[in-house]
């Protein structure tokens, strides 16, 4: 067996010290929880010594999987290292401070805290909520400028790892299904796209094709348009919209790309989404949904499931991990559908009939 690369040594090492940082930091603030508000602290399922043991092994299938499609070229290696590290560093402080009023909302079960100056009407009534207790929800500029690295924490590192599975289905399929087309003529459509960091991984495998990110958060969106549109790289455009009706012509992309978003999602919301995705797209278009694994896929994983529903508020989050996402994209048109798990990360592909 050959020895590994330096290269490959260097992601392996700096994926240890991600995982070790946020351990640290989960137990740090749990401690800290325990003494300044016990009445906040969730009520869990202590994990057992093999389900700690197969969550780690999963971490390094994860891991691996990774570095392989970037030696088969779907990426290049130097995403596997990029990240905002100096913004973040600066950044980290505030999530210690944001603590507090997490711990409160938790303990006093507020999980309509959102910003006066919002104009609920604008948004869909599910969507107005601290989800993760998150301060303001989804709508300020505190909550979108601390997001990434609050959910790098909390996946121990492994959060972009897991977004770039969608990378390998979406280029298989778009090499099969529009094989005639260069990358300067794909339109690729991401769903939800928060801060950007899945249109990043996506623009590394895609640099020349046209990127279009959707999101209901002004606040989300600036923060994506301020990391991906600041390079001589294509322009990124943004719309602020709903996905369940996206203002935008049908059959308008080759691609549509969606990541983590069905788990926040009522299920009539997350029919109305996948539909809308049937009509954005050309004839033999490609969706690739990631969101969470669900009960079905992995059962050993099922007390980490539960424990993720205890600690953070996820209204919706028990009703999707057993709905089976596989009719509701065949009931709406969709064909050639299959789907693989990656440590916490279900991916879904699918193809326009």
């Amino acid at each position: 067996m050959a020895e590994p690369s330096l290269a490959k040594i260097a992601y392996q090492t700096l994926q240890q010290g991600k995982g070790l940082v946020g351990i640290a930091h989960k137990e740090i603030s749990t401690k800290l929880m325990e003494i300044l508000a016990p009445e906040a602290i969730p009520d869990t399922s202590p994990i057992t010594t093999d389900l700690l043991l197969d969550l780690r092994r999963s971490i390094k299938d994860l891991e691996e999987i990774d570095w392989l499609d970037a030696e088969r070229g779907l990426y290049p290696k130097n995403l596997l290292f990029e990240a905002p590290w100096i913004d973040w560093f600066i950044k980290y402080p505030l999530v210690w401070l944001d603590m507090p009023s997490t711990w409160k909302r938790r303990k006093n079960k507020k999980f309509q805290d959102i910003p006066h100056s919002i104009n609920k009407e604008k948004y869909p009534e599910y969507y107005l909520q601290n989800f993760h207790h998150q301060t303001d929800g989804y709508l300020s500029d505190h909550s979108a400028s601390i997001y990434d690295i609050q959910v790098e924490i909390l996946f121990n590192g492994t959060a972009d790892a897991m977004r770039r599975r969608v990378i390998s289905p979406l280029k298989t399929l778009i090499s099969k299904n529009y094989s005639d087309l260069n990358d300067s003529e794909l339109k690729i459509f991401d769903v939800a796209t928060g801060t950007g960091r899945t249109l990043q991984q996506i623009r590394s495998a895609f640099p020349k094709s046209e990127l279009t990110g959707l999101d209901l958060s002004a606040s989300y969106l600036k923060q994506a348009s301020k990391y991906l549109n600041n390079s001589d790289n294509e322009l990124v455009q943004f719309i602020k919209g709903n996905a369940e009706k996206v203002p935008l012509l049908d059959s308008s992309f080759h691609a549509i790309t969606c990541v983590f978003l069905f788990h926040e999602l009522p299920g009539e919301a997350r029919e109305n989404v996948i539909r809308e995705c049937y009509r954005l797209l050309k004839p033999n278009g490609v969706l690739i949904l990631a969101d969470s694994i669900q009960v079905k896929d992995t059962p050993k994983f099922s007390q980490v499931l539960e424990n993720f529903h205890r600690i953070f508020h996820e209204p919706y989050y028990k009703n999707y991990l057993k709905d089976n996402i596989d009719v509701r994209l065949l009931n709406n048109g969709f064909e050639s559908i299959s789907s693989s798990s990656f440590f916490m990360t279900k991916v879904w592909s699918a193809i326009k009939s």
